[in-house]
């Protein structure tokens, strides 16, 4: 990473309709070094302002347009009608694309993972309902998976993150879907058993019932990356609800596990974009 470089890398956090976390996830780019923006989507569709004036965008969590259609449908489905053609040239080009919780479902709605075949815009995999038929609210256990080419989760072996969503469960379109999605290594995150650090279906560590745990994907590039856990949610070590436990225990990190996924992604923009 060049580090006088990251300066130069500006990250877009779309804002909108009952979206939130906008005011986290840009203090987890400004934390990595970037130049980081609050922008409402409505300036992106009156074309004040332009995709292309960034290096990496976020699709923040919350309820998009209150998620009456599902969760992140009319979200996508705008953004695919009114700024499909821009969103496509910011791909291309090489940008970062980061989804998180709304925005992941966000992500699978407009096609943008896992892009089996290079179908791009082509939804493969949806997120339903939580298994428990409830909203969950909780810290869960991530396993990375370190043979996924997902810039985001480089250098990551196991993290801790919350989770608070109602539709997390992850399902591919078909079993040659998953298998396809296995085969590519473009399973990021899997949701961990705390005792054994291995994936599980099990709940509560498994809150949704998500097919083969996954909790985040990319497409093969590794530039597109979705979960549904809250990365900007644990920027500081205070975030965790042990830290006074893990400080006792000598074990409380400098800062947040969460803040290394956009870590990870501002210094790959700044070697490679900027």
């Amino acid at each position: 990473m060049r580090p006088d470089k990251t300066a130069d890398v500006k990250a877009l956090v779309i804002t909108g309709f009952g979206l939130n976390c906008e005011r986290e996830t840009a203090c987890a780019f400004r934390q990595a070094g970037a130049t980081a923006e609050c922008v409402h989507l409505n300036e992106f569709l009156s074309r004040r302002r332009r995709l292309d004036e960034f290096h990496i965008l976020a699709f923040i969590g919350g309820f998009s347009f209150g998620d009456h259609l599902g969760a992140g449908t009319i979200f996508a489905n705008r953004i695919k009608c009114r700024l499909g053609d821009d969103l496509r040239q910011f791909v291309t080009a090489g940008r970062l694309v980061i989804g998180i919780c709304n925005g992941f479902q966000t992500l699978t709605r407009l096609g943008l993972v896992p892009v089996l075949d290079g179908k791009l815009f082509t939804q493969q995999v949806a997120l339903a309902e939580n298994q428990q038929g409830a909203f969950r609210d909780d810290w869960v256990l991530l396993a990375a998976n370190p043979r996924s080419p997902c810039i985001f989760t480089r250098g990551l072996d196991l993290l801790p993150l919350p989770v608070r969503h109602g539709e997390g469960r992850l399902i591919p379109a078909d079993e040659r879907t998953l298998a396809a999605i296995e085969r590519n290594h473009l399973v990021a995150l899997r949701y961990a058993d705390p005792q054994s650090a291995r994936p599980t279906q099990e709940f509560p560590h498994n809150p949704n019932g998500s097919v083969a745990a996954i909790a985040g994907i990319c497409d093969p590039t590794g530039r597109i990356f979705g979960l549904m856990p809250h990365p900007e949610a644990y920027l500081s070590p205070y975030n965790h609800p042990h830290w006074a436990r893990q400080r006792l225990n000598g074990v409380l990190p400098q800062k947040g596990l969460g803040q290394q996924i956009f870590d990870n992604a501002v210094g790959f923009a700044a070697q490679h974009l900027v």
